[in-house]
């Protein structure tokens, strides 16, 4: 995907030094939804990822989380979607170079074909919102975490929950899956009632709406993503609508009781 110099500036972050290694073109062409690294490394700056770790990246999408975070940190990665092919990821991770430490599997999050205790790290980006607002989730998903090693998600979230239906400027915008958007502080409390893990950190994501946004105009100007970027400027226009008030990346660290 051809792109200007100005469209490859944008996507270069001081707050992600990591991620902006990497070529903007390859991770347009990985669109899923928000930028996958910045997620990654947002979530990495306050849990721990040590090499040598068993990590499975659940709800990868097209894999460019798994990539970083084996490129990035020295670990094995188990690629986990259901949308995405196993076939079609391990192109993509045998041309990264990464084909023996990025295991592409095809995976239902409430079928997970893992042994007990297996993972040292289960991360989730853009996905566990989907899946994990069960209220019994984490008590299976858990069952694959070693005692003390820590599940970390990042997903679109709430400044703070709803009173109700969404705001006046957020209406035309809203969608079903949007009721799937939780503040940190529910985060927290969602997984300290499970009794299965201790939450470590549950904030919003600094400047993440900015970043989702100027993700999104990015992908819109480049023509990625859905309908040829249009559902990306749509996007975009309901977040600058927001300017912060409601929407948020909400991001969530806790460690598995021993």
């Amino acid at each position: 995907m051809p792109l200007s110099d100005a469209l490859r500036s944008r996507l270069r972050k001081p707050a992600f030094p990591r991620a902006s290694a990497y070529d903007p073109a390859w991770l347009l062409d990985s669109w899923m939804g928000p930028n996958p690294l910045w997620l990654a490394e947002g979530l990495t700056s306050v849990m721990p990822i040590e090499a040598g770790m068993r990590v499975l990246d659940l709800g990868c999408g097209k894999a460019a989380s798994s990539i970083f975070l084996a490129r990035e940190f020295g670990v094995t990665v188990w690629a986990a979607d259901l949308w995405v092919t196993p076939s079609e990821n391990f192109r993509r991770i045998e041309a990264a170079g990464l084909a023996g430490r990025v295991l592409p599997i095809h995976a239902e999050a409430h079928s997970l074909p893992f042994a007990e205790g297996y993972f040292d790290a289960i991360v989730s980006f853009d996905a566990y919102h989907y899946f994990g607002t069960d209220d019994l989730y984490l008590v299976y998903l858990a069952k694959f975490l070693r005692p003390a090693g820590r599940l970390g998600i990042v997903v679109p979230g709430l400044v703070t929950e709803l009173a109700g239906e969404p705001p006046p400027w957020l209406q035309p915008y809203w969608e079903p899956a949007f009721h799937s958007f939780h503040s940190a502080a529910w985060w927290r409390r969602h997984w300290t009632r499970s009794g299965i893990v201790g939450v470590e950190v549950a904030d919003d994501l600094p400047d993440g709406w900015r970043l989702w946004a100027e993700w999104n105009e990015v992908c819109a100007e480049a023509g990625a993503g859905l309908d040829g970027g249009k559902v990306a400027a749509r996007e975009a226009e309901m977040l600058r609508t927001d300017a912060g008030r409601t929407l948020a990346f909400t991001r969530v660290v806790a460690r598995r009781h021993r």
